[in-house]
């Protein structure tokens, strides 16, 4: 499967954006699919997944601000950003696996497809 993740830009703080990631050469709802981000001088964090089409995970720190969502018509994972913050500020990139175990979703070494990251801003 390949990724291609979008939807970035500049916001400001209790803004919402929307990321995309369009999913091709298989369908998405087979895969178990997360968004991740990175921020300048630190390691690749989970943000959350959407296990195999079934259950979706958060990390705390965005629980009830982010939800992700799928449309299978589009082939395509989309992550929901609302009430953003600066600490949100990162490059955010989504990722697929087919064959992931539950434990392992919030892992970033558990996936083996990447999109190309996408910028987010959140301005104070």
């Amino acid at each position: 499967v390949q990724l291609q993740a979008s939807g970035g830009g500049l916001v400001q703080a209790g803004d919402s954006l929307r990321l995309s990631c369009a999913a091709s050469g298989s369908t998405v709802s087979r895969y178990t699919v997360g968004w991740f981000r990175q921020s300048p001088g630190k390691e690749r964090e989970f943000v959350a997944a959407r296990f195999r089409g079934t259950r979706d995970y958060y990390a705390d720190s965005v629980k009830g601000r982010f939800t992700i969502t799928t449309d299978n018509a589009k082939n395509t994972v989309y992550l929901q950003m609302v009430n953003m913050k600066p600490e949100d500020t990162a490059v955010y990139y989504c990722a697929a696996d087919a064959y992931l175990i539950l434990s392992s979703v919030r892992a970033a070494s558990s996936y083996d497809y990447w999109g190309q990251g996408t910028l987010v801003t959140v301005s104070s």
